[in-house]
């Protein structure tokens, strides 16, 4: 089963660059996240069309995350249900059965700058995910998170950490979230696979960082030892990051044995 997430940082302008690479890359599960449309506008009929099935929570111009599965698509679920949201209407997490697995969409807030109200409700938004998770899911059981985290995990992960010096992103305190994340049994599959540095999932446009190998692996698929011990591949789709008007991520593809 190969399950893919991918930030398209507008769904309406990267449509046709997404129905392209469904057709190579052939997921069966798609997490996206950065949709940036409302529920009604979701391109559902063309989605269809490839034989997948979609769900969508978004708010409009911001944020947006999408579920698209050609093993099934049950139990849909937004939000946090009855927990408070740090970040309330942002459309952040979509959550739904596809075949053997539960699969969550997740766009973590960015935090804007260190020391800000933005960053402290980021802090706050990962803790009301832990809590989430452990309210609606089991760690025994097969669930794959995944998606634009807004954090690097370890120094690996960015170009140059001295970069990001003082920096959203690679803070002790967004960095023990996850840590959190991994406690209560959530695994990042891409590691189980590839210890190296130098794999990274975001390039930001400016400065032709893309070219230059300037970017940072914030691009994450968690899974429960169930799913993650059945990991047999991964890969970051560079080649999707090129060519015109690309977003500024590129797919991460793990492959499960399920």
């Amino acid at each position: 089963m190969r399950l893919a997430t991918w930030n398209v940082n507008s769904l309406k302008a990267r449509l046709p660059r997404v129905e392209e690479w469904l057709g190579y890359a052939h997921p069966d599960v798609l997490c996206l996240q950065e949709t940036k449309m409302a529920d009604d506008a979701f391109p559902q009929l063309t989605f269809e069309a490839l034989g997948y099935e979609g769900a969508h929570y978004g708010e409009g111009r911001w944020n947006g995350v999408a579920i698209l599965s050609r093993v099934g698509l049950t139990d849909v679920r937004t939000g946090f249900g009855d927990l408070d949201d740090p970040y309330e209407g942002d459309a952040r997490v979509l959550a739904a059965r596809c075949g053997p697995l539960e699969a969550v969409s997740v766009y973590v807030p960015n935090g804007r700058e260190v020391g800000t109200e933005f960053y402290d409700r980021k802090l706050a938004w990962l803790e009301r995910l832990r809590e989430w998770l452990d309210a609606e899911f089991s760690a025994d059981s097969p669930l794959v998170v995944a998606g634009d985290f807004n954090v690097a995990p370890d120094d690996r992960d960015v170009w140059d950490p001295a970069a990001f010096d003082g920096a959203t992103h690679v803070t002790e305190a967004e960095r023990a979230a996850l840590s959190a994340l991994e406690r209560w049994g959530l695994d990042d599959t891409f590691r189980r696979l590839y210890d190296d540095d130098g794999l990274y999932s975001y390039w930001d446009y400016r400065r032709g960082d893309f070219h230059q190998h300037r970017g940072m692996r914030i691009d994450l698929v968690y899974a429960t030892r169930p799913a993650a011990e059945a990991a047999r591949f991964a890969t970051i789709d560079r080649n999707a990051r090129k060519g015109k008007q690309p977003s500024d991520h590129a797919p991460v593809i793990v492959d499960f044995d399920l």
